[in-house]
């Protein structure tokens, strides 16, 4: 049997353990005028964290056959994936980046943190209102999306004396963290009693466009909307009316546009907490993009295809 090719980022190959059997060719993501495996036919493409333009011209690889993913998220690169070419997401690299994120936004908006960073930037030592800042230790977080990313946030809320529900697609059993895992036909009865809401589902056909109006009105007062997922599962035009009426308040690191326009009214909406899509991108995502990588080579190589595929062209 002839050995797999592999076509890989130079970023990549520090972190990438040996692979026996697997021939792997670098390639430099920011070279555009070359070619992953510069015209010989490759088995497995490995794309970069930014993809880019490289995404649209998978079909120009001779010989390919399956596509890895960088990003957990993968619907972009779902119009441009060749016919009969898998397609594998990179599931559990950036899932404790993003929960490390969603926490931090969650803390902050709950704390006040941007008015006391405003504060220090005028040099005005001010306490009004500390003694009612909210907390997020006895909080009811409701966690919606329990995946990779999803665990991850439970985890470290737990941690937080946080009283946690998990929703997924399907009901089921819970584990260490929750007791009982929801479907997500419950949403509509769990909302009225969340504190908090995190999303951290994929975007899909059946998750696009999941909270909208009709949700975020059975939403307590003061309740805040954390979305680390992507900002297509949320109306984002109504969550800023409710934010701007001062009803709920919102963190977030997705949004619906991506990048959000400058002068777009969301920046500006009160109890609204934006960062720009930052939550996976620490430098642990190296080492375990190797680590999952070297992985997924190795199963390629023993079976011919690929973990976690979530499409075929």
């Amino acid at each position: 049997m002839t050995s797999p090719v592999a076509a890989v980022p130079l970023p990549f190959l520090p972190h990438l353990p040996v692979v026996e059997g697997v021939e792997v060719l670098p390639y430099d993501p920011t070279d555009m005028d070359t070619l992953p495996g510069d015209g010989r036919e490759v088995d497995v493409l490995s794309l970069p964290f930014v993809a880019g333009r490289w995404m649209t011209r998978m079909d120009e690889v001779p010989g390919l056959r399956a596509v890895v993913l960088a990003s957990a998220g993968y619907e972009h690169a779902l119009p441009h994936l060749p016919s009969g070419v898998d397609l594998a997401n990179a599931v559990g690299v950036h899932d404790t980046a993003t929960a490390e994120l969603a926490v931090a936004i969650m803390l902050a908006a709950q704390r006040a943190l941007p008015t006391y960073a405003h504060t220090q930037a005028a040099g005005r030592w001010d306490r009004s209102g500390a003694g009612q800042r909210r907390s997020l230790a006895d909080s009811h977080v409701l966690v919606v999306g329990y995946g990779g990313v999803g665990r991850a946030v439970a985890r470290r809320l737990v941690a937080s004396e946080c009283q946690v529900v998990a929703v997924a697609s399907r009901e089921r059993e819970g584990d260490e963290l929750v007791e009982r895992v929801h479907g997500i036909d419950a949403l509509p009865t769990l909302l009225p009693g969340a504190d908090v809401v995190v999303l951290a589902v994929p975007l899909t056909d059946a998750t696009r466009g999941l909270v909208g109006a009709q949700e975020l009105a059975l939403l307590p007062d003061d309740a805040l909307v954390v979305n680390v997922a992507r900002g297509g599962v949320m109306d984002n035009e109504a969550l800023r009316v409710e934010c701007a009426a001062g009803r709920l308040r919102a963190a977030l690191d997705v949004t619906d546009p991506e990048p959000l326009p400058d002068d777009h009214p969301l920046w500006s909406t009160p109890g609204v907490l934006i960062t720009p899509h930052v939550g996976g991108g620490t430098p642990a995502s190296y080492p375990r993009m190797g680590t999952y990588l070297g992985r997924q080579l190795a199963t390629y190589r023993d079976t011919g295809h690929l973990e976690n595929v979530v499409a075929t062209g």
